[in-house]
């Protein structure tokens, strides 16, 4: 398991989220460097048909939501989620169990 995995498992263990700038200040990573690895994660989760860890990421101007690329990565995928807000939200609660 990646770094990032773990802390994607630990923030989901508590049932959290965090910013994408938080996490990559917490791992040491250039905000660039955390969505490029994220995007990596995202296409795993999509692959084997597991939630999307990246959902755990809030954007700073989001509402609590993931940003923009989160949902742009999800439609390259071929996920289109009728309610994005829903979507992570369920997500969320998967990730959290």
């Amino acid at each position: 398991m990646s770094d990032l995995e773990a802390r994607l498992a630990d923030l989901a263990a508590q049932g959290k989220t965090t910013t994408y700038g938080a996490l990559a200040r917490d791992m040491g990573w250039r905000v660039a460097d955390l969505t490029t690895a994220l995007e990596r994660l995202m296409e795993q989760d999509a692959a084997a048909g597991t939630p999307q860890r990246a959902a755990l990421l809030e954007g700073r101007l989001s509402g609590g939501l993931p940003a923009q690329g989160f949902f742009l990565k999800l439609a390259e995928l071929g996920i289109h989620p009728e309610d994005p807000a829903a979507y992570t939200a369920e997500t969320r609660q998967r990730l959290f169990r």
